[in-house]
C-alpha cells in the first residue's frame, strides 16, 4: 500500500503546522482535524491512507479515536501512528493495544516520523 493521503488529528495549531508542513515538503497530501470525534466522525468520507493521532486532547482522547477507527470494518485496515507528548512505555503499549501500528513521541523527530510513514507504507 502505498501512503499518499495522511490525516494529522491533533488539537494544537503548532503541531499540526510543523507536521503538515514537514509531510507536505515530502510530497504527501495532507489533511487536518482538531480533535477525536471529528477524527472518527469523518474518517469513512476522508479514507487517508494513514492517521497521525495525537493522544491528549479534549473530549475523545486519542487513544479512544484509534480504538474506534481500528475497530470498525470499513477504517480498520487504515494505519495510525500514534503522535504525542506521552512517552512512557505504558503508554506505548496501550497505544499499540488501541490499534496503533506506530508511536512518535514528541518533539516529533522528522526522521523517525518518515522512517515509520515508510514501514508502513512498505508493510500495508
Amino acid at each position: 500500500m502505498s501512503i499518499k493521503k495522511i490525516l494529522i488529528v491533533d488539537d494544537s495549531p503548532t503541531e499540526r503546522h510543523f507536521l503538515g508542513e514537514l509531510l507536505t515538503k515530502n510530497g504527501f497530501q495532507v489533511m487536518t482535524l482538531e480533535s477525536g470525534e471529528e477524527a472518527v466522525a469523518r474518517v469513512k468520507e476522508l479514507m487517508p491512507d494513514l492517521i497521525l493521532m495525537d493522544v491528549v486532547m479534549p473530549g475523545l482522547n486519542g487513544f479512544q479515536a484509534t480504538r474506534t477507527i481500528s475497530k470498525d470494518e470499513i477504517t480498520q485496515h487504515i494505519p495510525i501512528i500514534m503522535c504525542t507528548s506521552k512517552g512512557q512505555e505504558t503508554d506505548i503499549v496501550w497505544g499499540k493495544r488501541q490499534g496503533a501500528r506506530g508511536y512518535v513521541v514528541k518533539p516529533v523527530n522528522p526522521e523517525e516520523l518518515l522512517k515509520q510513514i515508510a514501514a508502513l507504507g512498505q508493510n500495508g
